[in-house]
């Protein structure tokens, strides 16, 4: 038996008037997920606690089975362990952001949030930046490291957590009452935007209609984390197949392999196929039981406000990743278990995170279960299961029935 989740980050939405009354998700064109919902389990799985921030790594770690009441410390800190940063127990980790603020303002605080992501920046763009950005702020007490994308990481060396906001979630609005507390925090940022909207790379994507890189934003502190082996915890060998850091270090933390897949960049245009092909590979021909396939890009259009571009990510994996699994473990002559659900919604009409419970598939290749017609937010919750534990759902796809 092999067992996989396909998790579509914030997928789930809300009703919009545009499609008819209908989600982004139920308007969307998904026939492989029309041709397993009538015969899959559907239900609702709440996948960020009550009181909890809904966030990617709270949600994720709950769909991998992890407690995050008990083994969440924060973001940044799964992000390090994903690019191989040893954290000390005094360290603090910080997700720094490359964003584009607005420029008309002459003061710092008056500008305002424009883009969380400098338009999807490319990795390579971002090193460019990040190289200078070192040369700037590496000292002995902070440290910068790139990552992928808009996605790095500064540790504060004998730091404390400090309250940061996350970028996605204050766009279009005046980040004054949202910069750090901490004096050499905020310091930093206000000179990162004196030293990136200047640099040439930035004048060189303005040129081109992209948005600059034009300032760090920090967010998103935490320490060292501890997390027991997935295979010791669930006795399954996983991979993690994922172009984003956060799933990487959640991967690390949880001894899982993690394959990496060019031309995956956590966007619109992903390599979805590619990524398909890459946990088959794991699954049938290097013996893993377990593979989870993350994709960002319906977050990201989320985030982006695009109901258009969001539609088209879910019709993407649909297609290329649920499609592809599914008929190529049919023709392997594998019994299979597949997961599919986003890991929290990110409707559109805000452009940020919610902690809404969300839509859950759960599909068995030996047998056909009780489902409905289409897979989505309002056929799931119609069949009244609710699952409020979101780190047990793994268990449940884990069932021999």
């Amino acid at each position: 038996m092999k067992y996989i989740v396909v998790l579509c980050d914030g997928m789930a939405d809300e009703p919009r008037e545009e499609l008819g009354g209908k989600t982004p998700l139920e308007a969307s064109y998904t026939p492989t997920l029309d041709m397993l919902s009538p015969v899959s389990e559907l239900g609702m799985v709440r996948t960020v606690p009550k009181g909890m921030t809904p966030g990617s790594d709270i949600a994720n770690l709950s769909v991998m089975g992890y407690d995050p009441r008990q083994y969440y410390t924060g973001r940044s800190p799964l992000e390090a362990l994903s690019i191989g940063v040893d954290l000390k127990e005094t360290d603090v980790s910080i997700r720094c952001n490359l964003v584009t603020l607005t420029e008309e303002e002459e003061q710092y605080e008056d500008k305002r949030l424009k883009d969380h992501s400098a338009d999807e920046i490319c990795t390579e763009d971002a090193q460019v930046l990040l190289k200078t950005l070192q040369e700037h702020f590496n000292t002995k007490e902070y440290e910068l490291y790139p990552g992928t994308s808009y996605r790095h990481l500064l540790v504060w060396k004998k730091g404390k957590i400090a309250e940061l906001t996350a970028p996605h979630d204050i766009l279009t609005k005046p980040i004054g009452d949202y910069l750090p507390k901490e004096a050499g925090l905020r310091a930093m940022m206000e000179k990162s935007y004196d030293i990136l909207s200047s640099h040439p790379l930035n004048l060189e994507r303005k040129e081109k209609g992209l948005n600059p890189a034009n300032s760090m934003w920090f967010w998103g502190a935490g320490t060292r984390p501890t997390l027991p082996s997935f295979e010791t915890k669930f006795n399954k060998e996983g991979v993690m197949v994922s172009a984003v850091d956060l799933l990487k270090g959640i991967a690390v933390g949880a001894g899982m392999r993690n394959i990496i897949v060019e031309g995956a960049n956590g966007g619109l245009h992903t390599n979805y196929l590619g990524k398909a092909k890459a946990a088959l590979n794991a699954l049938l021909r290097e013996n893993a039981d377990f593979a989870y396939i993350h994709v960002e890009a319906p977050d990201e259009m989320g985030h982006q406000g695009s109901v258009k571009n969001k539609m088209k990510a879910m019709e993407n994996i649909d297609q290329y990743i649920i499609g592809t699994v599914v008929d190529s473990m049919y023709q392997a002559g594998e019994d299979f278990r597949l997961l599919v659900l986003p890991d929290h919604p990110t409707p559109v009409s805000i452009r940020t995170h919610t902690a809404d419970p969300v839509p859950y598939l759960i599909y068995d290749s030996r047998q056909d279960m009780e489902g409905k017609k289409g897979y989505n937010e309002i056929t799931a919750r119609e069949t009244g299961r609710m699952i409020e534990e979101g780190y047990t759902l793994i268990s449940r796809l884990f069932e021999e029935e």
